[in-house]
């Protein structure tokens, strides 16, 4: 794909120090001639932003923690490149009229607000936020449409069913099948989890990724959040979604259609894939990425899911068939319980015990207003929190 048959987009990474956002940038440093930064935003971690705003002169960057204001205006004090501070800012910045697009890499429900912005604002959304749509998909795609507003999804699985899709949108999709790795507890049974640290969860055998989605990995929560996400992106049914462990991560998911015809997206497990298709869509631009070699993989399996000692994904499938704020309970309970795990306060099979109870304590509302979901959200992190003491 030749420059000049695009026009650069000007990108706005929301949550640029994680490890989403830094590839992203990995992926506009490579294409200079595509892309352009225009915002860059960061929760605590104010001396990465900074570094990243002196290499690519973006026109803002946040820092949602106030008390790193002074620190972030300091360093950047020479440069023409406006800083701003606190949650708030981030959602007001998105809607700065230079943005093409959003890439929505904050961790979890943080994202949903400034999302919300992004869409009222008319802004093409790169989402790899997935919590937004677990926790508001019916409110979000009603927004997105309502506002004439794309979402491509950044997500692997999610990514892989868009690009299966191309040239297929007027066909009916009849299911799909979600690939997971399975993680590094895979074929391990609950007498085997019941000691397991986070220096063990935190090993994932395939991907990089950031510490809360590789604990929702080990966990199989990442996959149930994105059994949730597809069902929003795709309009799908909870039947029309299927799981299946590929422990070699080549085959990123699968669309089956009408006819029973199959199609699957391959590759080697590379964030940075995804993140440039969803960032140049509907071009491809040429990526110096290693290549997938059939030789080198003789073998492609493929398993059940043990949903038996991995319960969250079980869990999730129940939040899609009962609707409401359901979701939105169990992303909240399950953004406690992995952070009490991730600082040695909950061990690893207690935290589908604590979801699971939110489930059965929390109010459940059938058709929740935005204002229900934001009070969802406080009121589960309290009893969670509650539960944990």
């Amino acid at each position: 794909m030749n420059s000049a048959t695009i026009k650069k987009r000007n990108i706005a990474i929301l949550g640029s120090t994680g490890s989403i956002g830094t590839q992203a940038l990995e992926v506009i440093k490579a294409n200079p001639d595509f892309f352009e930064v225009e915002l860059l935003t960061a929760n605590t971690n104010a001396d990465l932003l900074i570094q990243q705003a002196l290499e690519f002169k973006p026109n803002a960057v946040v820092i949602a923690d106030k008390n790193q204001y002074s620190k972030v205006k300091e360093a950047l004090n020479n440069e023409f490149i406006k800083v701003f501070a606190g949650i708030e800012s981030i959602s007001q910045a998105v809607e700065m009229e230079e943005i093409d697009i959003v890439l929505t890499a904050m961790v979890g429900y943080s994202g949903l607000k400034p999302t919300i912005s992004a869409i009222n604002a008319g802004k093409t959304i790169a989402l790899a936020n997935k919590e937004t749509l677990v926790v508001a998909g019916d409110l979000i795609t009603k927004l997105a449409k309502e506002k004439a507003v794309n979402i491509y999804p950044v997500d692997s699985e999610h990514s892989a069913i868009f690009q299966c899709l191309a040239g297929e949108f007027h066909n009916p999709i009849e299911k799909i099948y979600l690939t997971a790795s399975g993680g590094p507890f895979r074929g391990k049974k609950r007498d085997d989890l019941l000691e397991v640290t986070k220096q063990h969860a935190l090993k994932h055998p395939n991907w990089v990724m950031g510490a809360k989605i590789t604990i929702d990995s080990a966990s199989l929560m990442n996959k149930g959040l994105e059994v949730i996400e597809a069902k929003w992106l795709f309009n799908l049914k909870p039947e029309q979604i299927d799981v299946i462990v590929h422990p070699q991560s080549i085959v990123h998911s699968i669309v089956q259609f009408c006819d029973g015809s199959m199609k699957a997206q391959m590759g080697l497990p590379d964030m940075k894939l995804p993140i440039q298709y969803a960032l140049a869509y509907p071009n491809r631009i040429f990526a110096d990425f290693p290549r997938f070699n059939f030789l080198n993989y003789p073998q492609l399996t493929f398993e059940k899911p043990d949903v038996e000692t991995f319960r969250n994904l079980g869990f999730a499938y129940e939040a899609l068939k009962v609707g409401g704020n359901m979701a939105c309970i169990i992303n909240a309970a399950n953004e406690v319980a992995v952070d009490a795990f991730l600082h040695d306060k909950i061990k690893f099979l207690a935290m589908s015990d604590l979801i699971e109870t939110c489930m059965q304590k929390m109010t459940f509302i059938q058709k929740p207003s935005y204002d229900d979901y934001v009070k969802t959200d406080e009121a589960t992190r309290i009893l969670a929190q509650s539960l944990l003491s």
